[in-house]
């Protein structure tokens, strides 16, 4: 958490200069040049739709008629393999020949192919191997979709549907938001823990989302288009106060806000701010340690 020294905050919305201990401490100025150095992104205080939303902790998996083992109706043994793990396979593309123990001459020989399309994400086959009936060469999933699985504990049941929509965040990706649907609630309570387990439905392109990660999902139950918000990028606290830099010209200046409600992404600012407002959502770092030093970049060494 930032660490600062200021005494005394004015109750005033746009006001002038913070008395400290150490003096007056102003505005912060940023030429274009100095803007660009620290890569400041900028956005307007304004309405946007606010989520009230029912937090849960769940996992990643794949969905069940998104995966496929591939296994054999005869004995014999594997001549070729043609697909190796974590290969992108097609609907029919050959993955095994596997030479059969019935009686011919040559013996007679099968061609084994992909029964759908996905990755390869077991193999359990190798040449010159000994193979028997029901053996599973390969399993393969199809990662285009896949589900987070959650648990809804009983009073929370009441708040949730089919069809509702939902934020997704894991650890290996903390600056994306995926989104997702929920489309299944299982019909049976735990009597163990009182959860009920739901499925979150997510479109995952390229892959990123993969079986057993760990995932925060956002239910969103209702959203309020009214209040005026900000990204929670651009909030910043210290000693306790919540304040935000707000664009005035060239000058940034260090404006005390309220929040009310908030979800993941975005909160409310009930006082301090008014629609229009520029606020500092990157570089707010590095302008708080210039309005530190009173306002003026630190010197180069």
């Amino acid at each position: 958490m930032i660490a600062a020294t200021s005494t005394q905050i004015p109750a005033y919305g746009h006001g002038g200069q913070i008395e400290v201990a150490g003096g007056v401490r102003g505005p912060v100025q940023l030429s274009a040049t100095q803007q660009n150095a620290i890569a400041l992104q900028l956005v307007t205080a304004g309405p946007h739709p606010l989520a009230s939303v029912l937090a849960l902790n769940g996992e990643v998996q794949l969905l069940p008629d998104r995966v496929a083992d591939v296994s054999l109706r005869i004995s014999g043994q594997v001549k070729a393999v043609y697909a190796n793990l974590g290969d992108t396979v097609r609907t029919g593309q050959r993955l095994v020949q596997v030479q059969s123990r019935l009686v011919g001459d040559p013996p007679p020989s099968v061609t084994i192919t992909a029964p759908r399309s996905g990755v390869i994400d077991a193999r359990n086959v190798v040449v010159g191997q000994a193979v028997e009936p029901n053996t599973v060469l390969f399993h393969i999933s199809d990662r285009s979709q896949v589900l987070v699985v959650a648990k809804v504990f009983e009073g929370d049941l009441g708040k949730i549907h089919v069809g509702q929509t939902a934020r997704i965040r894991v650890p290996s990706y903390p600056g994306n938001a995926f989104a997702g649907k929920l489309t299944l609630i299982d019909p049976n309570l735990d009597p163990l823990n009182r959860t009920i387990k739901v499925w979150i439905q997510i479109d995952n392109p390229h892959s990123l989302l993969k079986p057993y990660m760990f995932a925060r999902a956002n239910i969103v139950l209702k959203r309020d288009a009214s209040a005026l918000t900000v990204p929670n990028a651009a909030i910043m606290e210290a000693n306790g106060e919540k304040f935000v830099f707000v664009r005035e010209g060239t000058t940034f200046k260090r404006i005390e806000i309220t929040v009310g409600a908030k979800d993941d992404e975005y909160s409310e600012v009930t006082n301090g701010l008014v629609p229009g407002d520029e606020v500092v959502t990157q570089g707010g770092r590095q302008v708080y340690t210039m309005w530190l030093t009173g306002g003026k970049p630190q010197a180069e060494e």
